[in-house]
């Protein structure tokens, strides 16, 4: 079974372009974080809000990735981050054409 992690936050920039330039080098880390298989990041810049939604191997990794994440974002000044977790019903989702792998 995978496992989802939703993260969300508030962040006043950068976004679009500028945040595709400004986190290559974040994006390219969390390919060696234990247990990820894929990240799809996430942005609302009318909102002020970003984040992710990212897929795991197991439950374990996807919390040990949210406590690392989360003190990561702090030391950016970032409060008020959300994660949430979610087991994959990988049988319903592939109908949907779910990216489970």
């Amino acid at each position: 079974m995978t496992y989802l992690l939703q993260v969300d936050f508030k962040m006043d920039r950068p976004f679009g372009e500028e945040m595709s330039k400004a986190f290559v080098d974040l994006a390219k880390s969390i390919n060696d974080e234990p247990g990820v298989i894929w990240k799809i990041w996430t942005e609302n810049a009318e909102a002020k809000e970003s984040g992710g939604v990212y897929l795991f191997e197991t439950k374990e990794d996807a919390e040990k990735y949210l406590t690392m994440h989360s003190a990561r974002l702090e030391s950016f000044g970032i409060t008020d981050i959300r994660g949430k977790i979610f087991a994959v019903n990988e049988a319903l989702s592939l109908i949907n054409h779910g990216p489970i792998k």
